[in-house]
């Protein structure tokens, strides 16, 4: 069967009953843009008790929690501020923007197409405004590389994918991973002075909805679980085991993508790793670059109820990997 080619931008629609937030069209600053940028970044919930995976508090609450915390910021008026050629430069440079615009295009569509399937209410509408949340990091992206005249490959099609579920996983796990280096490596570039504070205070929010987005699947992952009888939970577990090993295979040295014309483009999937020189003039080792991903992994968690739970796979490899690091040397 041939899977239907889709426009990323369409993909809320695919989602029966999903309203599309209504945001406001106010000045991009202001007490009311304060007052949204703290409630989404600190939330704890009226439930009492442990939030049990697989319970219907657990559900209800990492549903409220993302509902509750959105951020009604609109990428229209965003101000990209006049650059030096030197920090232009720079930023035209890094070799991620291309797989950045692409990655947020197939997740829209993955996590819509995912919501789609779901019959729960509360979990649908909290899938599909994870998607809408997607579609408008895509349109950040899409304006500061025209704001700063970045060269982009032409997209490749969205083609909506056979195992909505899988599909998900791999979007889900995948900022897992990504978010987390990402975390340490804004830290970097606002650290080292390189980028103005205006460039760097428009992304913050979108790294904080980053945050919010990999806490729901965190816990989405767990509720699921719980709820598989054990044949389920053995298929889902060899589903799971299939992602992570094409995450790894997807991630070790160049990947391959071919734009709408057919033109292969190769992108260093280790940037996230490698990139602090790209962000910043001071020499940082791997250690140190790890180190403050955890500290930023965890400031940007802690601000939501400790019941809900964190994703750790990144964190626990990262904290081994140092602990070896340490008895080597």
């Amino acid at each position: 069967m041939v899977q239907p080619v889709i426009d990323a931008f369409d993909a809320a629609a695919l989602i029966p009953g999903f309203r599309a937030p209504q945001l406001p069209r106010g000045e991009a600053d202001g007490p009311a843009v304060a007052a949204a940028d703290h409630t989404m970044r600190h939330w704890t919930s009226a439930a009492s008790g442990a939030l049990i995976p697989g319970s219907d508090a657990h559900r209800r609450e990492m549903c409220r929690m993302f509902r509750e915390t959105f951020n009604p910021y609109r990428p229209s008026v965003l101000a990209w501020p006049q650059l030096e050629a030197a920090t232009l430069q720079r930023i035209v440079a890094l070799p991620i923007w291309d797989i950045a615009v692409q990655t947020e295009g197939r997740a829209r569509l993955r996590m819509a197409a995912y919501a789609a399937s779901l019959d729960d209410p509360e979990l649908r509408d909290a899938l599909a405004l994870n998607a809408w949340e997607e579609n408008r990091h895509k349109e950040i992206l899409a304006r500061m590389v025209a704001a700063y005249g970045i060269p982009l490959a032409s997209e490749p099609p969205y083609v909506y994918p056979q195992d909505t579920e899988r599909a998900y996983l791999v979007t889900g796990y995948s900022e897992c991973i990504d978010s987390f280096f990402a975390f340490g490596l804004f830290e970097v570039a606002r650290r080292s002075g390189l980028f103005p504070p205006e460039l760097i205070d428009t992304f913050e929010p979108v790294m904080q909805e980053e945050c919010r987005h990999i806490l729901l699947f965190a816990n989405w992952v767990a509720w699921h679980r719980a709820q598989l009888s054990w044949w389920q939970r053995v298929r889902f577990e060899l589903k799971v085991a299939g992602v992570w090993m094409f995450l790894g295979w997807e991630r070790i040295g160049l990947a391959r993508a071919m734009d709408a014309e057919g033109n292969v483009h190769e992108h260093d999937n280790n940037f996230t790793v490698n990139g602090a020189q790209s962000v910043s003039d001071a020499d940082i080792s791997v250690p140190e670059l790890m180190r403050l991903c955890l500290a930023e992994n965890d400031r940007r968690f802690a601000g939501y109820d400790p019941r809900l739970l964190r994703p750790t796979t990144m964190p626990r490899l990262v904290r081994f990997a140092l602990r070896f690091a340490r008895k080597k040397g």
